[in-house]
């Protein structure tokens, strides 16, 4: 496992380690010798634990929360622990450490200029290819976590979405059975058919054209989810700076749309 040099440092210095299993965490510890009060803090359990981790800070201890496996927040209710803290004013940071979303990005040999983290996306196909259809054109890489269950057919609904653009597959990132399989989408779901995944999985697929074109539906879809939260002007500029559009031709077509929706000529 990556672990830096502070990190191990700090957690010499807690008073407290909240972690998301204690068994893994435990293996951690000892092989580096550190022995602390674990507490359990995880998907399940986190809103009744919040409370008891904030006490501990009131109480000026010093608590450390750790992961399984890559950084911590990322996909995990650490986010709502922080945001807490923020609320009370209570005294936090992050130690830096192994990220698997920036270590696959690197690792999948795509453009790492400019990405999008996606995390998740829904289990069921239809709710999948809607959440990629709204990612359709953004023009940079796409990163996702995906469950080695999910992958194929993960694949398959981005293959019906973006076509068959470029794309990595990263298993195992840091431990002993690391691989990363580079290639079409299309031949990355005929890999995994016969070679089924397992363990931790992060998908890369390349991002839309810099020069994005959207057809006339496409782009009343986009003005119609704009619209729905947004002002005419502030739409607009949404979807013209988000797709490389001209504005006077994205405002012709919301002005448009506006008046369809109110009756107006």
């Amino acid at each position: 496992m990556d672990i830096t040099l502070r990190a191990l440092s700090v957690l010499k210095e807690v008073d407290v380690i909240a972690c998301e299993d204690k068994r893994v965490s435990s293996k951690l510890l000892s092989h580096y010798g550190i022995s602390k009060p674990l507490l359990s803090y995880h998907d399940h359990n986190a809103d009744q634990m919040r409370p008891r981790l904030l006490d501990l800070l009131r109480q000026q201890k010093k608590v450390a929360y750790i992961t399984d496996g890559g950084m911590p927040l990322i996909s995990d209710p650490g986010f709502k622990l922080v945001r807490e803290c923020q609320q009370e004013k209570l005294e936090y940071t992050v130690i830096p450490g192994p990220s698997a979303p920036l270590m696959a990005l690197c690792l999948s040999g795509l453009a790492p200029d400019r990405f999008l983290f996606c995390g998740f996306l829904p289990s069921k196909t239809d709710a999948r290819k809607t959440a990629l259809q709204e990612i359709k054109h953004i023009p940079a890489t796409l990163v996702f976590f995906e469950s080695p269950k999910r992958v194929v057919a993960f694949l398959q609904d981005a293959l019906d979405v973006f076509g068959n653009r470029e794309g990595a597959v990263c298993r195992e990132m840091t431990k002993m059975f690391e691989d990363v399989q580079k290639n079409s989408l299309g031949f990355l779901i005929n890999h995994y058919e016969s070679h089924a995944p397992r363990g931790e999985v992060v998908v890369v697929i390349e991002g839309s054209s810099l020069e994005p074109t959207l057809d006339k539906e496409e782009l009343e879809v986009l003005l119609k989810k704009a619209l729905e939260n947004h002002s005419l002007k502030q739409a607009v500029d949404m979807v013209s700076k988000a797709f490389g559009l001209s504005k006077r031709e994205v405002y012709q077509h919301a002005l448009q749309l506006k008046s369809e929706k109110t009756g107006l000529l």
